[in-house]
């Protein structure tokens, strides 16, 4: 009845406990059995047989039991549990939900309008050692799975790396490229250039000037319209 305590293999492991097997208190040893890897469906087989039960530890084994179902099925139906449970409604096996809840032993939901508990944890119950090479096995089997994982994983950034790779190589082609290009314009530019006998730049600035003599043909013809303008001037002012 000790509030805290499911886990009773280490008593089982005790040599005194192990003496009650075989003495007039085997029923106890039994009772510490189903306590420690057994249900409440076990103990009410067994009832007739193994002293009776105060109502702390009928819950106390029942939450046992829900941890069973629980390693099994993470969404427990109201009806199984009730079934296994040997509760009379709803209420009842609500309440001994939340009891397990707040004494830590398993952690979840009640989803009322489905009738079903859905567990996110439960603790670990004591194990059998017939059951060490079934659990190995698991181990094993869990193991094996990883490294096919690990390998599709290792895989995957291989092709990620050579894809990479690739990219960049074409990156550096396309400058490569892009710098040749520049270059075969460039010279020829030049070449072009060489063949006028002509600088570029040199070319630009006589097609923007005019040639030489032209301002001195418009300046002169300035020149000449202004003293014909002050000539006719004067003669203007004499017949007056």
């Amino acid at each position: 009845e000790a509030p805290g305590i499911y886990v009773f293999g280490e008593l089982l492991d005790m040599p005194a406990v192990r003496e009650l097997a075989d003495s007039e208190f085997s029923p106890v040893f039994r009772l510490l059995t189903i306590f420690a890897y057994g249900t409440y469906a076990d103990y009410l087989a067994e009832a007739a047989n193994l002293p009776p039960l105060t109502e702390a530890q009928k819950n106390k084994l029942r939450h046992l039991s829900v941890v069973t179902l629980a390693a099994k099925i993470k969404c427990i139906p109201y009806s199984v549990l009730l079934e296994q449970l040997q509760l009379k409604n709803v209420r009842q096996l609500e309440d001994l939900v939340i009891e397990a809840v707040y004494a830590d032993v398993l952690r979840g939901s009640l989803d009322q309008r489905n009738q079903r508990l859905e567990v996110d944890y439960s603790i670990g119950r004591d194990i059998r050692r017939e059951e060490l090479s079934t659990i190995t096995r698991t181990l094993q089997e869990w193991c094996q799975g990883c490294e096919v994982v690990l390998s599709g994983i290792e895989e995957q950034v291989s092709r990620a790396n050579q894809h990479k790779e690739q990219q960049l190589a074409l990156k550096q082609q396309i400058e490569s490229e892009v710098a040749n290009l520049k270059k075969t314009i460039k010279v020829t530019t030049a070449a072009a250039a060489a063949a006028t006998s002509q600088d570029p730049e040199q070319h630009l600035t006589e097609l923007r000037e005019p040639a030489p003599g032209t301002n001195q043909r418009q300046a002169s013809k300035k020149t000449s319209k202004a003293k014909g303008l002050r000539g006719s001037a004067k003669i203007w002012s004499k017949s007056n």
